[in-house]
């Protein structure tokens, strides 16, 4: 099953200030800020909902097809992704721009200052899926992930011209969109994709019910945090799936690109859709155990004892051939 996942590539560089902001402000010199805080720590993480949901598919044994705008920068990372199982063939590389970047630095309240530069992956809009179909031998998903806007609404408008199945994430992105432009996101995805505060932004901005946008599309797939996630279609009864136990909380950040590189996986395995949805529970608690998006490692015979410990026997032997 060849599944492309399109989406940001961006690099994080995150830093930490030892004081306080608040301690720097002057109340009524607002209006004329000039700053500049001496960091002690400085960590730079590759990131992006694409390469995040690729890297884990790619632990996972898949070969996803990254798609997506990067500057030329990207090489670092493109080994990197490489190395791990993804085919990152199709990113376009900006002759102009430099590879997206949020720069944040926090302080010790936790407070946070950030900035967040597009670059490159503005023109993702330029990227053709019928070339990478083409290259691939054809293409049975695309994952159209939070990316430039007007990629989304291209890629999502080209798959359903060429009857490629899609599935609709916004994400990120949701808090931008209008009603109209979530309508045509969504309108016909083979899966739609979101947490349980965006289901209800999505249904609010549409003016659309559950049952409404349920009929629209195939399968919704609605994370719920701890709680798991519920798999939901027409005439069916949902699907409800809890989540493994987790040894601790590093770092929430990725967990749902995790979660959707264990669905998606599952899928191209063709295990079903409650094997699928604990694939990705298991794969998000270990990214939460970690931190970092990709910097987790899976070791088969770990990730089969805790899958098994959490799903059972049954479970187990289902996605186990499929790790071996």
């Amino acid at each position: 099953m060849r599944i492309a996942v399109t989406g940001s590539i961006a690099t994080d560089h995150l830093m930490t200030f030892p004081g306080r902001f608040a301690d720097q402000l002057v109340a009524d010199q607002l209006h004329t800020v000039s700053l500049s805080f001496l960091v002690d720590q400085l960590d730079v993480r590759r990131g992006g909902v694409a390469p995040n949901i690729c890297f884990g598919m790619g632990q996972l044994g898949i070969e996803p097809i990254l798609v997506g705008a990067a500057g030329n920068d990207f090489e670092e990372y493109r080994a990197w992704l490489d190395r791990h199982g993804v085919d990152t063939r199709s990113v376009r590389i900006s002759e102009v721009l430099h590879t997206a970047r949020f720069v944040c630095t926090t302080d010790a309240d936790h407070n946070q200052i950030g900035s967040f530069y597009t670059g490159a992956m503005s023109e993702a809009r330029l990227i053709e899926l019928q070339h990478v179909a083409e290259r691939v031998g054809g293409l049975d998903l695309v994952l159209i992930g939070a990316d430039d806007p007007e990629a989304m609404i291209r890629h999502t408008e080209e798959c359903r011209t060429r009857g490629i199945r899609f599935a609709a994430d916004f994400s990120q992105q949701i808090a931008r969109m209008d009603g109209d432009d979530i309508r045509t996101l969504m309108e016909g995805a083979t899966y739609l994709f979101s947490n349980e505060y965006e289901k209800g932004l999505i249904e609010s901005k549409t003016g659309w019910t559950g049952d409404e946008i349920l009929a629209k599309v195939g399968t919704r797939v609605t994370t719920l945090g701890s709680n798991g996630v519920r798999i939901e279609r027409v005439g069916e009864p949902a699907i409800e799936v809890g989540v493994p136990e987790e040894k601790t909380k590093a770092d929430p950040t990725g967990v749902g690109d995790a979660f959707r590189a264990g669905f998606l996986s599952g899928l191209a395995w063709g295990v079903g859709l409650e094997r699928a949805a604990q694939v990705g529970c298991m794969l998000a608690t270990l990214v939460i155990e970690t931190v970092g998006t990709q910097e987790y490692e899976l070791h088969r015979s770990h990730f089969m004892d805790r899958f098994t410990k959490a799903y059972g026997h049954e479970a187990a032997a289902d996605v186990q051939q499929h790790l071996a």
